[in-house]
């Protein structure tokens, strides 16, 4: 499974109650990017030379971190993909890496949350942990790029028929019940 939605959707947080529920790890591509940085892997110092030049890590780079992942056996009996694809490129991606493994998507959660709300949260968000890079302009800039370059992935799986839109406002645990209220549909 896939869960997808802009920043602040909640999808961190619902990946890890969900993949707890269904005893599947959550994994989340920005973890996945830190601990190769951290265990200074050949893709980690890659990655590395990108992020300590403030430069977005290359797909390629990523596409590596996210196959070597899905090839530990604790994804044998499924997983659920936080933050990857992103792009229509890495949507081709993990179909070839999926189709290596003799696996396939079962689901694409999608988190759906009013713009404001998003906002607020990122806000709230970035105030409790000190980051002062998350302005309301940088937010809103977050929220379009989301728009412009993942949000069409949204069309690619419904088209496939994978999508479950799930309502993502309100208290942390009515969107858990929710979500999987929906995938037991």
């Amino acid at each position: 499974m896939l869960i997808m939605g802009p920043p602040g959707a909640g999808k961190g947080t619902q990946a890890k109650k969900i993949a707890e529920r269904l005893s599947i790890p959550a994994i989340s591509t920005g973890d996945i990017l830190r601990q190769n940085v951290e265990d200074r892997t050949l893709l980690g110092r890659e990655a590395a030379r990108y992020l300590d030049a403030g430069e977005l890590v290359p797909d390629e780079i990523i596409n590596g971190m996210v196959r070597a992942r899905l090839d530990e056996p604790d994804t044998d009996h499924g997983f659920l993909l936080d933050g990857y694809p992103r792009t229509l490129a890495q949507v081709g991606t993990l179909d070839d890496i999926l189709a290596d493994e003799g696996v396939s998507l079962e689901r694409v959660l999608v988190l759906t949350v009013d713009p404001d709300e998003l906002v607020k949260r990122v806000l709230n968000r970035a105030q409790e942990s000190g980051r002062s890079d998350d302005t309301e302009d940088v937010i809103r800039r977050r929220l379009e790029v989301y728009s412009e370059q993942t949000e069409p992935l949204l069309d690619v799986y419904d088209g496939r028929g994978l999508l479950v839109p799930v309502n993502g406002m309100g208290e942390v645990n009515e969107v858990t019940e929710r979500v999987l209220s929906a995938l037991a549909k």
